[in-house]
C-alpha cells in the first residue's frame, strides 16, 4: 500500500501539513467573502457582481500556476517547487494588501492563485508518489477532512477581523499563515521523489505530457467530470455572500450559514475515507453524482415555483445535500483520475488541476454572474452540472468496463 520512501513524519503529521498548505486557497478566498462590499467599495469595483471577480481571479491565477508547478516539481523536485510558488503567492498577497485600485487587487490575487497552485499540485504528487489505489483516496480524504475546517471558520475570522481592523488585515493574518506554512514544510517534509526519477524540464516533455493525460479516457475523463461539478461549486463561492447576505438578510450572521455548508463537505470526506476502502471510488462517486443531480433539479422546480426566493430553510436543506454529495466527488475525482498516471505524477496534477479548475471557472463565473437577487442560476447550475457530469461519468465507464 506503500509506495516509495517511508514518510518519516508520519501519515498524522503529513496529512495536517498537506492540509494546512493547500488550505491557504480556502483560507485566501473564504476570509475574503465577508469584506467584498468594503473592498468593491473602497477600490472602486464598477457594480455589484464585480466584486466576485476578487474570487475569481484567484481561481485564473491558479489554473495558469498549476501547469508550470506540476512540471518543475518532477523536474527540480516536490519541496523546491513548493519554496517557489509560496514565495510568489507572499508577493501576490502583499500586492492585494497594498492596493489602491480594483485592477491591482485583482492583479495581487492573480499572483496569488498562481503561487498557491504549487502546494495545491505538489501535494496530490506527494500523495501518489507515496500510496496508490484506495490507500491514496483515503489518504486525500483525510486531507480534504482537516482542509475543509477551513472554508468552516474562515468568513468567521474575515469577519472578526472586520469588526476591530479594516480589510487589509485580512490578507496580513493569510501572509502569517503562508510564511508559517512555508518554515514547517522546510523543516519537516523529506524530498520524496528521488534525482534519478527526476525528468528534466522542458516545454516539448510538458506537451507530451498533456498529450498522454488528455489521450488517456480515464484521466480525461474524470478531469472534465470534477470540472464541471466544481464549476457549480465556484459559482457559489462567487455569489454567496450576496445570497446570504443581501437576498436573505443575515448579515454578520452569514459565516455561520456557510460554515455550516462547508462542515457538510468535511463530514463527506471523512465518510469517503471510512467508505472507499469498502465500497471502492466509482461505486461512491456515482450514486453521490445522482444525489446532487436529482436533488438539485426537484429543487430548482419547487424554487421557481416560488420565483426563485425560497425560505432559508429550504436553501440550507438543499445545500446540506448537495455539498455532501460533492465532499464525496472531490477526493475521488482527483484519485480517479490520477490513477493511470503514476510515471509522470507531478505533471499529470498538473494538467488534471489546471483544466479541472479552467473548466470550473469557465462555468462557475457564468453562473456567478447570472446572480440577480435570486438562487435560480446558482440552484440550476448545479443541475445542468450534474447531468453533464453524469454523462462523461457514464462515458468513462464504458470504456473500462470494456478494458
Amino acid at each position: 500500500m506503500i509506495r516509495g520512501p517511508q514518510v518519516p513524519l508520519g501519515r498524522g503529521e503529513f496529512v495536517s501539513l498537506q492540509a494546512v498548505l493547500i488550505s491557504l486557497i480556502a483560507l485566501s478566498i473564504d476570509a475574503m467573502l465577508p469584506a467584498l462590499p468594503a473592498i468593491g467599495a473602497e477600490l472602486r469595483a464598477p457594480n455589484a457582481n464585480d466584486t466576485q471577480l476578487v474570487v475569481s481571479a484567484l481561481f485564473f491565477g491558479f489554473s495558469i500556476g498549476q501547469i508550470l508547478f506540476g512540471p518543475l516539481s518532477d523536474s527540480i523536485g516536490r519541496k523546491r517547487a513548493v519554496y517557489g510558488g509560496l514565495l510568489i503567492f507572499i508577493v501576490g498577497d502583499i500586492v492585494s494588501l497594498l492596493s489602491t485600485d480594483f485592477s491591482t487587487m485583482l492583479i495581487g490575487r492573480a499572483l496569488q492563485g498562481f503561487g498557491v497552485a504549487a502546494p495545491r499540485i505538489v501535494s496530490i504528487a506527494l500523495v501518489r508518489d507515496l500510496f496508490k489505489g484506495r490507500e491514496m483516496a483515503r489518504t486525500m480524504s483525510l486531507i480534504m477532512m482537516i482542509f475543509i475546517t477551513v472554508p468552516a471558520l474562515a468568513p468567521a475570522v474575515g469577519q472578526a477581523i472586520l469588526h476591530i481592523l479594516p480589510w487589509r488585515y485580512i490578507f496580513g493574518f493569510i501572509l502569517i499563515i503562508a510564511i508559517s506554512g512555508l518554515l514547517w514544510f522546510a523543516g519537516r517534509q523529506p524530498e520524496t521523489l528521488s534525482i534519478e526519477n527526476r525528468v528534466p524540464f522542458s516545454f516539448r516533455q510538458i506537451l507530451d505530457s498533456v498529450k498522454e493525460t488528455v489521450r488517456n479516457r480515464t484521466a480525461f475523463g474524470y478531469t472534465i467530470a470534477s470540472g464541471l461539478i466544481f464549476g457549480a461549486f465556484v459559482g457559489y463561492l462567487s455569489s454567496t455572500q450576496q445570497i446570504f447576505q443581501v437576498q436573505f438578510a443575515l448579515g454578520d450572521q452569514f459565516p455561520l450559514y456557510f460554515g455550516i455548508l462547508a462542515l457538510a463537505i468535511g463530514a463527506a470526506s471523512f465518510c469517503n475515507s471510512q467508505l472507499v476502502v469498502r465500497y471502492g471510488m466509482r461505486s461512491l462517486s456515482w450514486r453521490a453524482l445522482q444525489v446532487v443531480t436529482v436533488v438539485s433539479v426537484v429543487f430548482f422546480l419547487v424554487a421557481l415555483r416560488l420565483h426563485g426566493v425560497p425560505p432559508l430553510w429550504a436553501f440550507m436543506a438543499w445545500g446540506l445535500i448537495s455539498f455532501f454529495s460533492i465532499g464525496i466527488l472531490f477526493g475521488n475525482f482527483n484519485a480517479m483520475a490520477m490513477e493511470p498516471m503514476g510515471h509522470i505524477a507531478g505533471t499529470a496534477a498538473a494538467v488534471i488541476g489546471s483544466l479541472t479548475t479552467a473548466i470550473s471557472l469557465v462555468f462557475g463565473v457564468s453562473i456567478g454572474q447570472m446572480y440577480s437577487g435570486t438562487v435560480l442560476p446558482l440552484v440550476g447550475g448545479f443541475g445542468v452540472m450534474g447531468i453533464a457530469a453524469m454523462a462523461v461519468f457514464h462515458w468513462v465507464g464504458r470504456h473500462e468496463t470494456r478494458s
